[in-house]
């Protein structure tokens, strides 16, 4: 059984995890959780750690252990650092010989996702069995290849046996965002309910909040809730990159943003596709020269 599933005891401290409420996650208290709980929610708790930039801890906590899901966790923290090659090599490696692993699955998926190893990841998460984690990475996937239609399947299949799970209601919610028109507003009102409740919200709710804002056209009300989250947490990159999108919509100076993002993530992907676009529009401006009449 999923050991996050809504009939274990780890459900609070997991839905903490997915909501965004990290530091909320690390001051759960886990001394009444079974023994068999105990690794699955260290394993959640290092995740949080790994979430909230603190991946040398991480990787200090995990310093030779032997259990798969704790290599899988170093893992993670070493591709957050940077060290990309040997995460991915351990990943790799684990895929081999704990493929029936949850955590090996959901972590190794997610480090060969962001490695760019899309079909490598999917064919670790397909081996699940329940898992709503494994479900939600799936479907992030799918929406990352541009693959709605693969999105909404796995969507839907879920729906089917975990009901009113958050990470369904989420799920749905990401793809609701990609189908677009009434989909916006039901994907606002999952997102509103976490960002403005105090026992749920997160700099995540509210940044997920403001995209379906924007969507819909309420960009005061978008505006409003980037400012709650950078307020938050000054350097949360994805809340500057929204707000950077933003302020180009509205037809203001992004320069400032442009510069906050750089400083607060290098390579922040709107900052990657940027730069490539920049360079397309530069190689493809030199075939063309002013022509000056006379």
């Amino acid at each position: 059984m999923d050991p996050y599933s809504a009939e274990g005891e780890l459900i609070n401290i997991h839905n903490h995890f997915h909501q965004g409420q990290y530091q909320e996650v690390l001051d759960f208290d886990t001394s009444s959780f079974s023994a068999e709980n105990a690794l699955p929610a260290r394993v959640i708790t290092l995740r949080a750690q790994i979430a909230l930039g603190q991946a040398e801890d991480a990787i200090a906590d995990v310093q030779g252990e032997s259990e798969p899901e704790l290599l899988a966790i170093g893992a993670l923290a070493e591709f957050s650092l940077g060290k990309k090659d040997a995460a991915v090599k351990t990943i790799e490696e684990l895929a081999s010989s704990a493929s029936d692993n949850q955590t090996v699955q959901v972590i190794g998926g997610t480090v060969l996702q962001a490695a760019g190893k899309s079909e490598e990841a999917l064919a670790l998460l397909s081996q699940h069995s329940g898992s709503l984690d494994a479900v939600a990475l799936i479907t992030q996937i799918h929406l990352q290849q541009n693959r709605t239609d693969l999105a909404l399947k796995e969507v839907t299949s879920a729906r089917r046996w975990a009901q009113d799970s958050l990470l369904v209601n989420l799920a749905e919610s990401w793809v609701g965002l990609r189908i677009g028109g009434d989909k916006y507003q039901q994907s606002f009102y999952v997102f509103e309910e976490l960002a403005q409740a105090p026992s749920t919200s997160s700099i995540v709710s509210l940044v997920s909040q403001a995209v379906c804002e924007l969507h819909l056209g309420r960009v005061e009300e978008a505006q409003s809730a980037l400012e709650q989250a950078i307020q938050k947490q000054p350097e949360y990159a994805e809340a500057i990159a929204n707000l950077l999108a933003l302020t180009v919509i509205i037809g203001k100076d992004p320069t400032e943003l442009t510069s906050s993002l750089k400083k607060a993530s290098p390579q922040h992907p709107f900052l990657v596709d940027l730069e490539e676009k920049s360079e397309l529009f530069d190689k493809a401006a030199t075939k063309y020269s002013a022509k000056v009449s006379a």
